[in-house]
């Protein structure tokens, strides 16, 4: 019999607030982060995107320490995991671990020609600066597998805990907006020259932000509302960039996590998407919902909200979902207007109640990786 698995600590760093209460009350008034911006160390031109200023960072970490070693991103990083660790009461030992979840990491250190700065850029580099600050007695863990990466180290902890290696584990998730990830969406061609509009007609892309979110997956139910109860991922290898046109890669991980949580697809409530508002991954979304008999669960991106926050998106709306389990509440696909995509999907429009019992977290990313989680909210 397998251990279950619960998601006890929640927390996020975003531009619409560093806890998760101040994110909710901005989505439920409908804010976004996403804002027009005119850096020229970023991007030549102006753009829009979801960014955290630096003296908010700064102050808010000053708070919690006074080192000044740390990168931004390390300094997000620290902030997203430090009350949760103190909230759980969870002993750092052995059977503890820490899995760090991201895209691009300390990138922005390669902008110094320096022999330190190209190794505080490596990922292991970024996770045992955490996991040191923290004083973690295990090894950390790096989860990196491009926008998937949030999600999937929530799947990863939950099949380590499952295997007996641990009964705790820390996972935190985070990426900021630099000028690497705004050049390479920009040649992509991929970034929209308006805020963002997931599932819409005149959707033309990403926006791109930042944020970092944490969460405490462990096999102790104490305190916890919520169950990760199925997962799975899929690659779909279809292209460098371009998810298959059939949705294939997603169809079977919402397929698998489905079996794995012995629910029927009737029985989710709510699905968290992805929808980063590029075509190709909305209409692909699309697709593989409609071929599970899923179009009329409710869906929403937060990437209206967000922006595309990478490597810590999975992660950020795993914890805003969670929220909207707990208070019954569907939060609106902020940026939605029309329906863009050729299958039916049915977008949250506003901010509604609604019971929901169990909900379905997806992503996908560069290089056809996918990943699905089903959570079950514990009454």
């Amino acid at each position: 019999m397998l251990r279950e698995i619960y998601i006890t600590e929640t927390n996020c760093i975003t531009p619409l607030g560093f806890d998760v209460e101040s994110n909710v009350e901005a989505i439920l008034r409908g804010d976004s982060g996403i804002q027009l911006h005119n850096d020229i160390s970023l991007m030549p031109n102006s753009f829009y995107a979801s960014i955290i200023s630096d003296e908010k960072i700064n102050s808010a970490f000053a708070k919690i320490s006074a080192e000044t070693q740390y990168s931004r991103l390390e300094k997000m990083m620290i902030m997203a995991l430090e009350p949760i660790i103190k909230n759980s009461g969870v002993e750092l030992n052995s059977k503890t671990a820490f899995i760090l979840s991201t895209t691009k990491g300390n990138v922005t250190a390669l902008e110094n020609d320096s022999e330190e700065s190209f190794n505080n850029a490596h990922l292991d580099v970024l996770a045992q600066n955490i996991a040191d600050f923290f004083k973690f007695q295990t090894q950390p863990i790096v989860v990196s597998n491009a926008c998937v990466s949030g999600i999937l180290a929530v799947s990863i902890a939950k099949r380590m805990i499952q295997s007996e290696l641990y009964d705790n584990i820390f996972v935190v998730a985070g990426d900021e907006v630099s000028e690497f990830v705004l050049s390479g969406f920009n040649a992509f061609q991929a970034m929209s020259e308006l805020p963002c509009k997931p599932y819409s007609k005149n959707r033309t892309g990403v926006s791109l932000g930042e944020a970092t979110a944490a969460v405490l997956v462990s096999a102790e139910a104490k305190n916890a509302k919520i169950k990760v109860i199925g997962d799975s991922s899929i690659n779909d290898a279809n292209h460098i960039s371009g998810p298959s046109r059939t949705g294939e890669g997603l169809f079977r991980s919402i397929q698998n996590a489905l079996k794995e949580a012995q629910i029927e697809a009737n029985k989710l409530d709510y699905i968290s998407a992805h929808g980063t508002a590029t075509p190709y991954n909305d209409e692909m979304e699309a697709i593989a919902l409609n071929r599970l008999g899923l179009q009329n669960v409710p869906i929403n991106s937060l990437k209206g909200f967000y922006g595309h926050t990478l490597g810590a998106s999975g992660l950020l709306e795993t914890v805003i979902a969670i929220e909207s389990a707990n208070q019954n509440m569907l939060f609106e696909s902020k940026g939605f207007d029309e329906i863009g995509v050729s299958e039916t999907i049915n977008v949250i429009e506003k901010n509604e109640q609604k019971n929901i019992e169990y909900f379905l977290k997806t992503a996908s990313g560069f290089g056809g990786c996918n990943t699905a989680v089903v959570f079950e909210k514990i009454e």
